[in-house]
């Protein structure tokens, strides 16, 4: 009478390896997303890009922290489009913005945090970083001091023509503290930054040493207002492939100084 098995045996679900279906490997404790199939094994990608293949044994996946078995779809799954950001980074969908962290990214002026917001603001509100403008440098000593940069609460600093020699480079060095970073770009002003391509332009114009650049530049491209071609130029620039890599990498930079763990 007790031949054969007695007790009843433990249904392991079939569950179809759809594209985006997010498992982990029993064995290795790999955990990513189902993007497609290779010599009959499941490829997944974990959240850091790294691709591994498994093959389609029986209860050798967890879904949801359950044995499951995945079998191929009958139709072959197409792998979804990954939306990115302005900045090119992977989109994360159904997040809320992070609570703002203590760390700030301080920018000269208004069109500086502008232009920030319009490519890196997803990443920013993700990540929990709030972009202040200042109004100008020139007193940068005397407002990091009372910043008060420490572990927890970093500071970073995006300045404009940012070069050997020039004013800006002269304040910059006399801030010190291994707390803040300063990052900057070559050119005179954030507007330069923007690719001339993006506004239709071969270049930007050359602007006589003595006059107000952003003047100089309205006229030579016979624009009335600055705030009128302002406009124009931000509403032209729509990722980070419109503006210089100068200004991308200073950014970057300044985004992973401020988000490192304390």
């Amino acid at each position: 009478m007790l031949a054969g098995d007695w007790r009843r045996r433990k249904v392991i679900p079939e569950v179809d390896a759809e594209p985006d279906l997010v498992v982990e490997d029993a064995d290795s404790g790999f955990c990513g997303a189902v993007v497609g199939f290779e010599s009959g094994a499941v490829v997944l990608e974990d959240r850091h890009g790294r691709r591994r293949n498994f093959p389609l044994m029986p209860a050798a996946f967890l879904l949801d922290g359950r044995p499951v078995t995945l079998r191929r779809p009958t139709r072959a799954p197409v792998p979804a489009a990954r939306r990115r950001t302005a900045s090119g980074s992977i989109a994360v969908d159904g997040v809320r913005a992070r609570v703002a962290r203590a760390g700030r990214i301080w920018v000269e002026g208004v069109h500086d945090a502008a232009l920030v917001e319009r490519i890196w603001g997803d990443d920013l509100r993700i990540e929990g970083v709030v972009v202040e403008p200042l109004e100008g440098i020139d007193n940068l000593g005397a407002q990091v001091r009372e910043f008060d940069p420490g572990p927890g609460q970093r500071l970073g600093v995006l300045v404009d023509h940012l070069v050997p020699g020039s004013k800006e480079s002269r304040i910059v060095a006399r801030v010190t503290s291994p707390y803040v970073l300063v990052t900057g770009h070559p050119y005179v002003d954030v507007w330069q930054a923007v690719k001339p391509a993006a506004l239709g332009i071969t270049a930007w114009p050359v602007v006589p040493p003595g006059r107000p650049w952003k003047e100089g530049v309205c006229a030579a491209l016979g624009v009335a207002e600055p705030a009128d071609l302002w406009r124009r130029i931000l509403s032209r620039v729509n990722t980070f492939a419109d503006v210089e890599t100068p200004l991308i990498n200073a950014v970057e930079q300044l985004i992973d100084f401020v988000t490192e763990p304390s």
